[in-house]
């Protein structure tokens, strides 16, 4: 299993901006990623109630200058809204280095304004369910796998605590860091807004998890096709009131065969 010792030597070779984005760097997203959470505050406090809704609108502003995120002012916080910080840092840094160029209304578009699920970028990626991914399938940012031999730290991940899909399901977002072994029990890594401290870093014992579902940020640029994806996901929306199984939520993801 990849070790927690991968996620630090990634982080002791992200010294400055540059290297990340250097262009011989592999898995440069992933490294970006790894670092951006590096810069997150940590703690404030969890909350999936309405002020930590209201608290994340604020944390997120679109200027002539591009995305600003103050991640301080996100705070409480919950798990998707944490992920989805680190989400638009991430492009906010790209479109900043002009490695992607992101029209003022696509960048727009991506402002958390209280969307329902499967609503929007922000709507999509806090819905129930496969969120994130199905937003990667939709537009292509990226591949959708469920086995964790593939994983590398700063991939987006939905973990599952049971076995539930929609509306009666138990997750988290986070991203994924590594794996490690404490005396024998295999544990998981990742970042995230967790109970009850909020932004930081957590493992649990890999037996707690009953699905994965990740998420390899490779094209960024493809929040470009915003525009050609309906406004609302029918699949999503319906999983607020409907449950959903593994072959459905598979072929919604559009998971490559290689990557099961």
């Amino acid at each position: 299993m990849r070790s927690w010792t991968l996620c630090l030597i990634a982080l002791a070779l992200l010294a400055s901006e540059k290297s990340i984005l250097a262009d011989d760097v592999s898995d440069p997203y992933n490294l970006l990623i790894v670092n951006i959470i590096r810069s997150m505050p940590t703690g404030g406090g969890y909350s999936a109630g309405n002020g930590a809704t209201e608290a994340l609108r604020h944390a997120v502003a679109t200027t002539t200058d591009g995305l600003k995120i103050d991640p301080s002012h996100a705070m409480p916080s919950y798990c998707s809204g944490a992920t989805y910080l680190v989400f638009l840092k991430t492009i906010a840094v790209l479109q900043n280095s002009q490695r992607i160029a992101l029209s003022p209304d696509i960048l727009e578009s991506l402002h958390p304004s209280g969307q329902p699920d499967g609503t929007g970028v922000w709507g999509r990626w806090n819905a129930n369910g496969p969120g994130t991914a199905r937003l990667f399938a939709e537009l292509g940012l990226g591949p959708n796998f469920t086995d964790l031999a593939e994983a590398r730290p700063g991939d987006f991940l939905k973990i599952f605590w049971s076995d539930n899909i929609g509306v009666s399901e138990h997750g988290h977002s986070v991203v994924y860091l590594g794996t490690e072994n404490r005396e024998g029990i295999p544990f998981i890594t990742y970042w995230s807004s967790n109970v009850p401290g909020g932004f930081g870093v957590k493992s649990v014992p890999l037996s707690r998890v009953h699905r994965m579902l990740f998420s390899r940020l490779e094209h960024p640029e493809a929040l470009a096709n915003i525009e050609s994806i309906p406004p609302s996901d029918h699949y999503l929306y319906s999983l607020q009131f409907h449950a959903s199984n593994l072959p459905e939520m598979e072929r919604e993801c559009g998971l490559q065969e290689t990557f099961r």
